[in-house]
């Protein structure tokens, strides 16, 4: 395919060409940068630092995107419906359940990795969880988990250079268990003055909840600007979500 040949062929550790070079709406693949390239924790910190990111399948060619509009979750505004509002209410109210955060890492993207239902495959292949594990332990990635009756029942994991943050899968093993881990993140990110959660890809179910499509400018802009600030405390204190539970006024 004429896109595929006039895509850049990365060697490792090769720079990547200017996010703005991705392949345009018209294409058969929009937002697609450059394949080849090197699936390692240096890599995903200098592509995500310029708003790339990596996907594609197992067995495939390592392929990497900056997508033009933006998906993107603002933390302000965020919309929690009065149905997730109630079973956050009866969350807090359980002794057995708790959100916590980087403690189960590997476990996290380990279960993002399974097969959905009706579908075969993942692309969060062994390579990759591999370098996330690694780009985790530098700090750089990070887990939001749900906890009942001391099982892990969902959560997400995220990307994080400053107060830039980048999410990246979720996973529920009972209802609504992700969103909760999604909730979580949110109150955290509102409470550290975070700008945006980068969502990559537009999705009905994530607009349902605030977010919207932005200009690739003003996506990078933001994120060139907010990487350099301090990093944020990765705790979570069910506190944080106060405001949040109340009913809307």
């Amino acid at each position: 395919m004429t896109a595929e040949r006039s895509l850049p062929w990365l060697q490792p550790h090769e720079v990547f060409p200017p996010p703005e070079s991705a392949l345009d709406a018209d294409s058969p693949f929009p937002g697609l940068l450059a394949a080849g390239g090197v699936l390692d924790a240096d890599t995903l910190a200098a592509a995500y630092a310029q708003g790339i990111f990596p996907w594609s399948s197992e067995g495939e060619p390592l392929l990497w995107w900056s997508t033009n509009p933006r998906m993107v979750l603002q933390p302000a505004q965020f919309r929690l419906h009065d149905s997730l509002r109630r079973t956050l209410r009866q969350f807090r109210q359980r002794s057995d359940a708790h959100i916590a955060m980087d403690t189960a890492f590997e476990a996290v993207i380990r279960a993002c990795a399974e097969p959905r239902t009706g579908h075969s495959g993942t692309w969060i292949h062994e390579d990759l969880i591999n370098a996330y594990v690694d780009l985790h332990y530098r700090g750089l990635a990070h887990s939001v988990e749900t906890w009942i009756g001391g099982e892990l029942v969902g959560g997400l994991y995220v990307v994080a250079l400053g107060r830039a943050v980048f999410g990246e899968s979720m996973f529920a093993r009972q209802s609504n268990a992700s969103k909760l881990a999604l909730v979580a993140l949110v109150s955290l990110c509102r409470a550290h003055g975070v700008e945006m959660i980068d969502c990559q890809q537009e999705t009905a179910h994530l607009a349902s909840l605030g977010a919207a499509p932005v200009p690739r400018a003003e996506f990078l802009a933001s994120i060139r600007r907010t990487q350099h600030l301090p990093a944020m405390d990765w705790r979570f204190d069910h506190g944080l979500w106060d405001q949040l539970v109340k009913p809307a006024s």
